[in-house]
């Protein structure tokens, strides 16, 4: 028998405690001897709940126990999280998380701290919920020089512009139905700035590169400012609108950057919608595959984090393979030589100067889109972004500019 404790009874470890009674004749088959939850750390009481029995108040009665000998850390933010994560691998505890802000802030300092006291950090749900993504990149795909990376990395932005597609809804209601049904926080920002699948990326990129990439490197652009008319145009093109997070290999470098493109049906995250989440991968051997599932939620998140207990139970004494390996960081190259082309809204009385800046090979008609009043749509040829840029500086106002795939 092998004892854990869960660090937080809310949405998540509420999660994991069901999956582990529910499908305990599962989870002990498959971990290969019996898990038993001794403890779960809350501030809170919760007078007639089965994890009544369990409840503890003090980290110090989890951290003083040597029965204990995995941690599952699902209390989400830095503090105390990060102190409780330390000092459970310092006391040789196998971790146990889902929590992405603490694997992109500290995981290089957590995993090495895991080496120097032989045990594991394990962190599948901490990028894309239910979808094992980590363990295929460091079970699976092993054999494989992946080049490419690109997820659909957010259920709330995803969701936001699948209603915006589909039902034409502006972003701040859709953003308000998001919040309502659940979907969004009170604070949204970390979704729709796009803060959320930089970390989740970083963590990612780390794992396929081999060293630290730091999500604060990442261009990051989120979809505040995506509106129901960019959704028009992009659908008159047959194009959808995604937030994508990519990091990928090239002759300068590895590039990495999140921000909304306009994707193509032929895309394989081209039909991912409503708040699912999705992760494609190109290597040498493999090809392409795609990863998708649902990316958020009690009870896929907390599958992904019972996967890793399981994990962590076998490998009890023992280290397991993390592409995540190198101490050192890895410096990212420039953004600033990728050529796309881009899709540009503008004023009806700039036309003939985006002629002359731009060169477009002529204006989307706004008929296709409904009538859009004193503004014109473009395509412009290949741009790098620092040609863009200086352009884009020589033209003036722009309503709005997308990226194109």
């Amino acid at each position: 028998m092998i004892k854990a404790a869960i660090l937080g009874y809310g949405t998540v470890g509420s999660g994991v405690y069901n999956v582990l009674h529910s499908n305990r004749r599962l989870v002990n088959e498959r971990a290969g001897r019996e898990i038993e939850v001794k403890y779960v750390l809350d501030l809170r009481d919760f007078p007639g709940d089965p994890v009544e029995k369990h409840l503890v108040h003090d980290f110090e009665e989890i951290i003083n126990d040597p029965e204990v000998k995995i941690v599952v850390e699902v209390m989400g933010g830095l503090h105390p999280a990060f102190e409780f994560t330390k000092r459970s691998l310092e006391e040789g505890k196998n971790v146990c998380t889902s929590n992405k802000e603490l694997v992109a802030e500290h995981g290089l300092e957590l995993m090495k701290i895991a080496r120097e006291n032989d045990v594991n950090y394990f962190f599948e749900a901490s990028c894309g919920g239910g979808i094992p993504i980590i363990r295929a990149l460091n079970d699976c795909l092993t054999a494989d020089d992946i080049d490419t990376i690109t997820g659909i990395l957010n259920g709330t932005t995803n969701f936001i512009l699948t209603e915006m597609t589909e039902n034409g809804t502006s972003f701040s209601k859709v953003l308000k139905e998001a919040q309502k049904n659940g979907f969004a926080e009170r604070d949204p920002s970390a979704d729709i700035d796009a803060l959320d699948p930089a970390r989740k990326i970083a963590i990612l990129a780390s794992i396929v590169f081999g060293s630290s990439v730091d999500y604060k490197d990442i261009y990051t652009e989120g979809i505040r400012k995506i509106t129901a008319e960019d959704i028009k145009y992009a659908s008159a093109l047959g194009y959808s609108i995604k937030l994508l997070a990519e990091a990928k290999k090239t002759e300068y470098g590895v590039r990495a950057y999140v921000a909304p493109f306009l994707v193509d049906p032929m895309h394989p995250l081209y039909s991912i919608n409503g708040v699912m989440n999705a992760v494609y991968v190109h290597g040498n051997m493999l090809g392409d595959a795609v990863f998708t599932g649902a990316g958020a939620g009690s009870l896929p998140t907390a599958s992904a984090v019972v996967a890793d207990v399981i994990d962590a139970a076998r490998h009890d004494g023992k280290r397991a393979y993390c592409g995540w390996k190198h101490d050192e960081k890895l410096a990212l190259a420039s953004n600033e030589g990728i050529k796309r082309k881009y899709l540009i809204r503008i004023h009806t009385e700039d036309e003939g100067k985006a002629n002359k800046v731009f060169s477009p090979d002529g204006f989307l008609d706004t008929i296709t889109v409904g009538e859009l009043e004193d503004e014109v749509a473009f395509i412009t040829p290949e741009l790098s972004e620092e040609e863009f840029d200086s352009k884009a500086k020589a033209f003036g106002k722009i309503i709005s500019r997308i990226r194109f795939c």
